[in-house]
């Protein structure tokens, strides 16, 4: 295979969980300009309707289902649905995640549920369906999930999101043992953990870090175009002997 096809996606299909907008539509931009025909899967379904938009206006075919992975009996159904639209899932990027803000002490339980729901609970039930019904019957496949640089460390106030760190470190775990479990089927199982972007998620706290957001190794947020490489890398055949593996993505954060 030469090096140009190591990265080239044309003929696979990928879900992209949280794809409306932000970071999961960055992200499955960046696979289907690699060639990947895209799902994307999001609560709000104008917001898949303008991403819809937009991937085509690129010349890439998109397929758009409006979903919350949190309804956990809604979610055998996107996966049925996926594999009926395009015939299997190659690559599933679990991206969809929530946040709530407050003091340990006294962090409501409602709060706490809804963040473990659809980080973890919602995460592992998607990935579940989708080996199902496609990776596992024909051993290939490829499983990239969201965390991030909040689940390898705390964070001071006013970084007060326990029920966010905690979710985060269980992806990475899930993700390591995944793909012990699975690579015996040829499934590869990475993380990505992204430090600052200006998502919609991130903007309030952001906002209130101020510089203290961009102490980092380039002095910068996260850009528009940050994600694409380390996606399409982890998704294509160029990382064909890396799983088990978390791809840190913070401008060097982590490092200092």
């Amino acid at each position: 295979m030469t090096f140009s096809k190591l990265f080239d996606l044309s003929g696979r299909v990928a879900i992209v969980t949280g794809g409306g907008r932000g970071l999961g539509l960055q992200m499955a931009t960046g696979l289907g300009e690699a060639g990947a025909k895209l799902i994307l899967t999001a609560r709000k379904g104008n917001e898949l309707d303008e991403a819809k938009a937009h991937l085509e206006a690129k010349g890439i075919e998109a397929a758009v289902f409006v979903s919350d992975l949190s309804k956990f009996d809604t979610v055998p159904g996107i996966a049925e649905q996926a594999v009926a639209r395009f015939g299997r899932v190659d690559i599933l990027v679990n991206n969809a995640g929530a946040s709530w803000g407050a003091p340990a002490a006294e962090y409501p339980f409602d709060a706490w549920m809804k963040v473990m729901n659809l980080n973890l609970n919602g995460l592992w039930l998607m990935t579940q369906e989708v080996a199902r019904r496609s990776m596992l019957p024909v051993k290939r496949g490829v499983i990239i999930n969201i965390a991030s640089t909040a689940g390898l460390k705390g964070s001071l106030p006013p970084m007060e999101t326990i029920a966010y760190h905690t979710s985060k470190t269980g992806v990475i775990g899930f993700t390591r043992q995944l793909a012990a479990e699975w690579g015996r089927h040829g499934i590869r199982v990475n993380a990505i953990a992204p430090g600052w972007f200006p998502s919609k998620m991130a903007s309030g706290v952001i906002e209130k870090l101020g510089e203290k957001a961009t102490a980092n190794c380039l002095s910068r947020l996260g850009g528009e175009e940050d994600l694409m490489g380390p996606v399409v890398f982890l998704a294509s055949d160029a990382a064909a002997h890396v799983t088990g593996h978390v791809l840190v993505v913070d401008g060097g954060e982590s490092a200092i």
